[in-house]
């Protein structure tokens, strides 16, 4: 078994993986290492992928409970099945990450379970993945490149502590045995709204607490608006411009002291399970950084050049442990423009085109620049916008909460940006994606034919109206 190879990858996640598979269909020899015994990262064990079986499952149980009558189907009694439920999701991980094992193995990469540390520029050590000796000792990986793909963790909340039992992270509100009745999601963005709803569908009372007083932070604002107001009819409650001082967990229960963000009489809420959910930050402990010369900034990201290599020549860092956008995707496509520009290949990542997507119903999904980003900038546009209540599919489909908008700019009509709120709006942004990233306009949007039936004519409509002319409002 050799121990030298052209690239050496710390990290087996979105990122970390696939640059390992690309690198190797480029013809480098390539390792990758990763604490976990099973490949795929926090995303594929404990993060996009369970959650997203969750939300479907959850979905399914809340449709037949209250909505089946009224096409007629009559199911009597529903039984929720936890266990079965998380089998199932379980099993679904469980297949991706031996099919990511499966690409290892038939791209000859090399899988080395352990932690992985930077000795130098040429070199990473790889101990035991909980720190503590394994018996083996270190096995020393000799590289000619190495990519830092270590992503990212819970960003942590001063006085509450997090046990994933009654006070959990994402990890821990996967893995619930039971419904809580009552549960505090602290935090408004994806991952809380995600999280909070599966277990909403399922019976608890949530209450979401957002230091902000808006939700999801960063999206556009009318869409956030409108995202609420759905939230909150299907159950979910909000206190925003709340500040979380401290958690007292009493084993049976947690309860946890509010204060007004801007100042103000102190509260207190009772809570079965406390989700914290307020950001994640950049993995880096246990690299050996500072050994290898890597500074990381004020935030803890590691600074990269174009390239995406780091102060350190033949050190490379992509995904969450670099700026930009914290997604899983964003990671992959770092991991391939980073090998590909090793190879010498003209690659790159637009960040400003890379869609995010909150996966609760209706969905949300956002590219480009939000209206207050537009504003901000002074930039002049025009907003076309087109509700699903006037779409066919989706009344058909029963799903008319939200709309799509489309952002051109004023005198080009270049989209700048496409924010959907409404039934698979994940899947409807990719058309948008498309087309920004051929720098098309609305008008190319309006004038490509959309088969009917179906939600995607929404998006023809909404760039339609971007010149004042929607067909069907």
């Amino acid at each position: 078994m050799s121990d030298t190879f052209d690239l050496v990858v710390i990290g087996g996640g979105p990122g970390g993986y696939v640059a390992a598979i690309r690198a190797a269909q480029l013809g480098m020899s390539v390792a990758c290492v990763d604490s976990r015994p099973t490949l795929g990262g926090t995303c594929l064990n404990v993060g996009c992928i369970p959650s997203k079986a969750l939300l479907q499952s959850s979905e399914l149980y809340h449709e037949a409970g209250h909505g089946f009558s009224k096409h007629g189907i009559g199911t009597g009694e529903i039984s929720l099945d936890l266990g079965a439920m998380m089998a199932r999701k379980d099993k679904i991980v469980g297949d991706l990450t031996k099919g990511i094992a499966f690409l290892f193995k038939k791209n000859k990469i090399e899988s080395v379970e352990g932690r992985g540390t930077i000795a130098d520029a040429g070199t990473v050590e790889v101990g035991a993945s909980n720190g503590q000796s394994d018996g083996k000792g270190k096995r020393t990986l000799k590289a000619g490149k190495i990519i830092i793909a270590t992503g990212s963790e819970v960003m942590p909340l001063p006085g509450v502590e997090i046990d994933e039992t009654r006070i959990v992270s994402s990890t821990g509100a996967l893995a619930l045995d039971a419904v809580p009745k009552e549960m505090v999601v602290v935090g408004g963005g994806y991952i809380g709204l995600e999280m909070g709803s599966v277990w909403s569908r399922l019976g608890a009372n949530v209450t979401v607490v957002e230091f902000l007083d808006r939700i999801v932070p960063g999206m556009d604002g009318e869409l956030a608006k409108t995202l609420q107001r759905v939230l909150k009819k299907q159950g979910l409650t909000f206190k925003l411009g709340a500040k979380v001082t401290g958690a007292e967990n009493g084993g049976a229960g947690v309860t946890l002291t509010l204060e007004p963000a801007k100042g103000g009489d102190a509260e207190t809420l009772q809570a079965d399970v406390v989700l914290v959910s307020i950001g994640r930050r950049p993995y880096t402990e246990g690299l050996g950084l500072e050994k290898a010369g890597i500074k990381p900034d004020n935030r803890g990201f590691i600074p990269v050049d174009e390239n995406f290599q780091t102060s350190v020549p033949g050190i490379f860092a992509i995904g969450d442990v670099i700026a930009g956008p914290m997604l899983a995707h964003k990671a992959s496509e770092d991991g391939v423009v980073c090998v590909e520009r090793m190879a010498g290949h003209a690659a790159q990542v637009d960040y400003g085109k890379v869609p995010g997507v909150v996966y609760t119903w209706p969905e949300v999904a956002t590219v480009g620049k939000s209206e207050e980003q537009l504003k901000d900038e002074g930039v002049e546009y025009k907003a076309g916008k087109f509700p699903f209540t006037a779409v066919s599919r989706a009344r058909v489909t029963d799903a008319t909460d939200g709309f799509i908008k489309i952002l051109a700019d004023a005198k080009t009509d270049k989209v700048l940006g496409v924010h959907i709120i409404g039934p698979d709006a994940g899947t409807l942004i990719h058309e948008a994606v498309l087309c920004m990233e051929f720098g098309g306009s609305s008008e190319d949007i309006a004038a490509t034919v959309h088969a009917h039936p179906t939600l995607a004519e929404g998006l023809k409509e909404a760039a339609l109206a971007v010149a004042g002319a929607p067909i069907h409002m």
